[in-house]
């Protein structure tokens, strides 16, 4: 597996590649003195972390998935949509 943790100087000279890593999806780690002080991550998974924490953060959305978590949801077809009523 390649590396996914870089120095600062490493991460400088390889930023390119390192970006388009990040593209793809993986976490490219940027390591000061031997200590993880950085990540490079996509625009894609940013904005996923920001709307799980935004859905976290809404107290309706956090009973919804305990309600589903513990069988309480009832799902119908999208045809009922559709349906007089």
């Amino acid at each position: 597996m390649p590396r996914s943790t870089y120095s600062v100087s490493e991460a400088q000279s390889q930023l390119p590649r390192l970006l388009r890593q990040a593209e793809a999806g993986r976490l490219v780690g940027i390591s000061r003195r031997d200590k993880t002080v950085a990540y490079l991550l996509s625009r894609d998974y940013l904005e996923a972390l920001v709307e799980t924490m935004e859905l976290l953060d809404d107290s309706g959305a956090r009973k919804a998935i305990a309600d589903h978590r513990a069988g309480k949801t009832r799902f119908l077809p999208l045809q009922a949509l559709d349906r007089d009523e």
